[in-house]
């Protein structure tokens, strides 16, 4: 299977900025949907980011739109996650995902181990 390892998690002030970074391995990185997810303490897992192969598709779930962007670089077989004007309520584990299914499935079956994020008020 296809191997995911995130970092840049780390600690930043409210208003600050973050950028995550995914490596996959093992398998072909083309032809896959990558997605962002975080989860707080206490919460269930929430879907943040997608992005489409091509890039030619994303959506970001409302309470990051405008603040993060999702990108990849499929010659590195990395996916991205820059993060700006983060608040508190950002604080969370982020795990890069990945699907081998079409875009409208997005079925995630791959998982990285997951980098911190917390925004300190």
């Amino acid at each position: 299977q296809v191997q995911l390892e995130e970092s840049g998690g780390g600690l930043v002030q409210t208003g600050g900025s973050l950028r995550l970074s995914c490596v996959a391995s093992s398998l072909p990185f083309t032809n896959t949907v990558m997605g962002w997810f975080r989860q707080a303490p206490g919460k269930e897992r929430e879907s943040v980011a997608a992005i489409s192969w091509s890039g030619s598709f994303t959506s970001y779930a409302p309470s990051v739109k405008g603040r993060f962007t999702i990108s990849r670089d499929n010659a590195k077989n990395s996916a991205y996650l820059q993060m700006y004007s983060l608040k508190p309520e950002d604080t969370a584990t982020y795990y890069c995902a990945a699907s081998l299914t079409s875009w409208s499935e997005r079925q995630f079956d791959y998982w990285g181990q997951g980098t911190q994020v917390t925004v300190s008020s």
